[in-house]
């Protein structure tokens, strides 16, 4: 019986562990949102808490910083992005012409090992970066019970844990992909490393072609932003939802990423047309680069207390399409007003000042006149403002 009753005791604690980890991330900081010192330049990726490079060839960090400009999502050299999840994200070089520039990668010790048999719900989001030349496949994670550690600028040739189903070539440069899967544990991992571990002869590739408005030069490489990473223990009856709804792939909040048009030599009736804000699918999330939108027209609205804006919400012809079958999606533009007057109204502006047009998906992006449907989509979910007299 006292054998017994220790045996139940180990059982019952080892249950209360895998309850207690159930459904949380494993990743201290998946979002790269914690930060440990001065993050001065491109390399820095060891000022995230918990996250380290296990080569030579670091990855990079990037976080808001008007000094600091190659570090900023915004204005960095490898183009622009607004992130996935808070307000930072990194960033890693997964296929260069001929090796010549190394591969990067990015590596973090899990809270506790991983149970041996047990499953794991694991996801992240990469976003080619505008001025890579190429774009590649082979993006993926590695678990391993050991770290790399090399002091050499090296590619990492290993198993993937977690790879795209499809392992298409991500060749988008406007949003974010989804990267998901089940992993089911050998037992005892400890670190994850993200990044390309094939060859580069087993690595397709694909070259991008610069578009006219894009300034820069252009880097002999695929260089991926990655964000929001997640890896999270699975219940016995749970899955991991990596698929679609009825279609709807709902892991993919595609959100337009404009080029700040704000200037101040613009009269004020110009800095609010400039100041349009945009959306994911089937979402009306305020995202952090609309928060500076708003925050200037914040400011115009303060410093003139007579001047009134009319708010003026969109969707798209598949969000309405969506509705019909989920009823919870309906009225789409009308959220995105509500969620954006609320922001008004918590920081100081008085409801009255602000008026609600709903344009539903009745009235497309005036520069949504472009060839890819899914860039015309998100272009089309948004918030723009004009003057009320």
């Amino acid at each position: 019986m006292k054998k017994l009753f220790i045996l139940l005791a180990v059982f019952s604690t080892t249950m209360i562990v895998a309850q207690e980890q159930e459904g949380e991330n494993m990743l201290e900081n998946g979002s790269f949102e914690s930060i440990d010192g001065k993050v001065k330049k491109l390399g820095d990726i060891t000022k995230a808490v918990g996250w380290t490079s296990p080569t030579a060839a670091r990855p990079d960090l990037f976080l808001p910083d008007n000094k600091i400009l190659e570090i900023d999502p915004k204005t960095n050299p490898y183009g622009s992005e607004v992130a996935k999840e808070g307000e930072n994200f990194a960033g890693i070089v997964a296929y260069s012409y001929n090796n010549k520039i190394p591969r990067t990668y990015l590596m973090a010790k899990l809270n506790e090992p991983m149970k041996k048999g047990m499953k794991y719900c694991v996801n992240m989001y990469i976003s080619l970066a505008e001025l890579s030349k190429y774009a590649c496949n082979n993006i993926g994670i590695n678990f391993s019970s050991k770290e790399f550690s090399s002091t050499e600028k090296i590619s990492l040739l290993d198993e993937f844990s977690i790879i795209d189903i499809d392992n298409k070539v991500f060749n988008a440069t406007f949003n974010w992909d989804r990267i998901c899967g089940t992993y089911t544990a050998k037992g005892g991992e400890k670190y994850i490393t993200i990044g390309n571990f094939e060859t580069d002869e087993d690595t397709k590739n694909e070259r991008v072609k610069k578009t006219s408005d894009l300034k820069g030069t252009q880097i002999i490489a695929a260089y991926y932003y990655v964000d929001d990473i997640k890896v999270q223990l699975l219940s016995n009856d749970e899955v991991c939802d990596c698929g679609t709804d009825k279609g709807i792939n709902l892991g993919s909040a595609v959100i337009y990423s404009k080029n700040d048009y704000f200037k101040e030599d613009m009269t004020v009736a110009q800095k609010i047309e400039a100041s349009t804000i945009y959306f994911g699918f089937a979402q009306d999330m305020i995202t952090g680069a609309s928060k500076v939108d708003l925050n200037r027209l914040v400011a115009l609205m303060k410093a003139d207390p007579t001047l009134r804006l009319k708010v003026i919400g969109h969707s798209d012809v598949k969000e309405t399409e969506l509705a019909t079958t989920k009823p919870a999606y309906a009225g789409m533009s009308q959220k995105r007003i509500n969620t954006t007057i609320k922001y008004f109204i918590d920081n100081g502006i008085d409801a009255s000042r602000l008026i609600a047009s709903d344009g539903g998906d009745r009235t497309p992006s005036a520069s949504a006149d472009v060839a890819d449907d899914e860039l015309k989509e998100a272009k089309n979910r948004r918030v723009e403002f004009v003057i009320y007299k």
